[in-house]
């Protein structure tokens, strides 16, 4: 068995260069290792970093029984809990997976376009004009008033409350660094996240609950699961059910928040670009979107924790090793992207994006099951934006630095513009 090449830092330097600067230090050890390179991170074991697409497309069509994604995510189960969809392997994941996919089927995707519209046109018709706006707090509010009506066909405002207290303590890098470097175990048994989570949990076993005592369950997420039932009969348990919610809660409003302030974000220190987006050619709003997606992605690797040895990209690996495919380095081949750190949304209409190479969602079995619902919600909160406002601006002419909000990188000051709205 051979691992790549990769640095000889202490594993807890590499942990520390991951999570302090993830774009830079990744960027620098593939100039200097190659496409495919080897880190040891804290309580993750080994990661292989792969940017070549041809080893990302062996990942993503790989056999999933032997390319776990719930194993290598385990970081993740104090926040979303065990049966949490990203975290379940095998035939637990399929099956589970089965039982979420109707709340993404197109007919219940269109019904929730307008309700994005209505809220998206509220929250623009707020922003003052003429003064700096912090935009991703603003994008958070949004999102999770969007996520909230679609799961929960309601206004909820002590839940809403609670999973905003509950999102700023644990997206905390701080706190993220000692999830890392304590281990996702440690984590659970001294009850770490509890203060933050229990509130939450609460009132969503509570809402279940009462959702399953009514004799109309309604029409939102929440509704669909209450009512699935597994390949035997069986209903979802009241944990099942609450872990799939808060990991629909916690993925479809932070990511989405995120990516959309990105988005502002470039579209401010690019004129040309906002002014094309006036015109109303959907294309190019779809490409705008792509491009936000491919510079700044929300998440910066895939991962899959291989169970037996497997040939990727030229390396014979041993089980037990995590293969990455690396989002932020596959985004940035000149190859593939010709002046890959510009913002050119126009590359996205002269050529179609790749499977991959072009992989915010992941890709395979696993692909994000809401990427679908992510890319519509972009598109509409942006044209609800373009058509409330006339310009859009900087507050500074410099770019935002990328920061770690937790597992997401996020703009380092907010996505900070100044708007004026039309008339």
């Amino acid at each position: 068995m051979t691992l790549p090449p990769g640095p000889r830092l202490p594993r807890a330097a590499q942990t520390l260069g991951w999570v302090a600067r993830p774009g830079p230090w990744l960027e620098r050890l593939r100039d200097r290792y190659g496409d495919a390179f080897t880190l040891r991170i804290a309580h993750e074991g080994t990661w292989v970093m792969l940017s070549d697409p041809e080893a990302v497309k062996q990942v993503f069509t790989g056999d999933p029984a032997q390319l776990h994604a719930g194993e290598a995510n385990v970081i993740l189960r104090p926040l979303l809990g065990p049966r949490s969809v990203l975290l379940l392997d095998g035939r637990e994941h399929m099956a589970e997976r089965k039982l979420m996919l109707p709340a993404f089927h197109g007919e219940r995707m269109a019904g929730y376009a307008g309700l994005i519209g209505e809220v998206a046109a509220q929250e623009v018709a707020s922003w003052p004009g003429g003064t700096p706006v912090a935009i991703r707090p603003r994008m958070q509010a949004l999102t999770l008033e969007i996520v909230m009506r679609a799961i929960f066909g309601s206004r909820d405002q002590r839940l809403k409350e609670a999973l905003a207290r509950m999102l700023d303590w644990t997206m905390d890098p701080r706190k993220m660094l000692r999830v890392v470097l304590a281990g996702p175990d440690r984590i659970e048994r001294t009850g770490f996240f509890d203060p933050a989570m229990r509130p939450v949990d609460e009132l969503l076993r509570a809402e279940i609950r009462r959702r399953r005592a009514s004799e109309d369950p309604g029409e939102d997420v929440l509704s669909l699961l209450v009512e699935a039932r597994h390949d035997d009969g069986a209903e979802m348990s009241e944990s099942e059910i609450r872990d799939e919610l808060l990991t629909l809660l916690v993925a479809g409003h932070e990511t989405t928040a995120t990516a959309l302030s990105w988005a502002l974000e470039r579209l401010a220190r690019h004129p040309a670009a906002w002014e094309r987006l006036h015109t109303g050619d959907e294309d190019y709003l779809d490409a705008v979107v792509r491009e936000t997606l491919r510079l700044r992605p929300v998440l910066p690797i895939v991962l899959r924790k291989l169970q037996q040895p497997m040939e990727i990209g030229g390396f014979e690996l041993p089980a037990g090793v995590s293969v990455a495919p690396c989002i932020h380095l596959v985004h940035r081949r000149p190859d593939v992207y010709p002046d890959p750190h510009a913002f050119r949304p126009e590359r996205f209409l002269e050529r179609p994006a790749g499977t991959y190479t072009w992989i915010p969602f992941g890709g395979g079995v696993r692909r994000c099951l809401g990427a679908s619902f992510a890319l519509m919600e972009m598109k509409l909160v942006l044209r609800a934006v373009a058509g409330g406002i006339e310009r859009l601006g900087p507050d500074r002419p410099e770019s935002e630095p990328v920061s770690r909000r937790a597992i997401t990188l996020v703009p380092g000051r907010d996505a900070r513009v100044v708007v004026s709205a039309y008339g």
